[in-house]
């Protein structure tokens, strides 16, 4: 049995595209749009191939409507890329982004996954890194073999005691100093964080073609191309 695991991939079709792996069942924690512009085969993508799928803060965020707020680099970016997302999505792909669930849970190949984009105290929103004490706490109540989880675009795999919690890191936006695609599957119950190059500058053609201004531009090519170091002032 195996199993992929993807998330945060931000309307980035060819760092989606380049992961090239066979898979028996596909798991997604959240995050199709935003700071990219080619939201539309992501959305189909995952729609068409995960078994398993729940909905991150930036597909609540386009789903309802809910306006950008704050002016920290990034807010600015999901602003600048957010119309974007709109001219793209067919109204069945938005019916999509707005039917997926918080939190999912499936037993898979005998053991019980949970999904959530954030953590399972705030499913949406809040950022916990690779610090066991602080995920076990917020575990106390969740019934799961394997928790996978997105959101801080940085891969990690903690071993709590009887449960694991997998970041497969960003697809679309790493920002943990590897610009490359990041994923991880699961095969024979073995865990792996995984990478795979992609074509950076097909992703910024893309942008530039669907009219994103200079600065846009600038701050994602300094973002992807470092796999978030040069974030620096762009921190959200």
């Amino acid at each position: 049995m195996k199993i992929l695991i993807l998330a945060d991939i931000h309307a980035n079709w060819p760092a989606l595209s380049a992961i090239d792996e066979t898979f028996d069942e596909c798991l997604f924690v959240g995050d199709l749009v935003d700071y990219g512009t080619d939201p539309l085969p992501c959305v189909e993508w995952i729609r068409d191939h995960a078994t398993l799928a729940v909905r991150g803060n930036h597909d609540h965020a386009v789903a309802q409507r809910v306006p950008v707020r704050g002016g920290s680099p990034f807010r600015r970016l999901t602003a600048a890329t957010r119309q974007a997302q709109y001219n793209a999505l067919t109204p069945d792909l938005m019916r999509y982004l707005a039917r997926l669930p918080v939190t999912a849970s499936k037993r898979i190949d005998g053991r019980k996954f949970h999904l959530v984009h954030a953590t399972p105290r705030d499913p949406l929103d809040e950022y916990l890194y690779a610090d066991p004490a602080g995920w076990a706490a917020r575990m106390q109540h969740v019934d799961a073999d394997i928790v996978c989880v997105g959101h801080t675009h940085q891969q990690f795999h903690v071993k709590l005691d009887g449960m694991e919690i997998v970041n497969p890191g960003s697809v679309g936006q790493p920002r943990d100093g590897d610009p490359r695609a990041a994923y991880a599957v699961i095969e024979d119950g073995k865990v792996e964080l995984r990478r795979v190059a992609y074509d950076i500058n097909a992703t910024l053609q893309q942008m530039h073609e669907a009219g994103m201004e200079p600065w846009v531009l600038e701050m994602v090519e300094a973002v992807l191309k470092t796999g978030g170091r040069a974030r620096g002032k762009h921190d959200e």
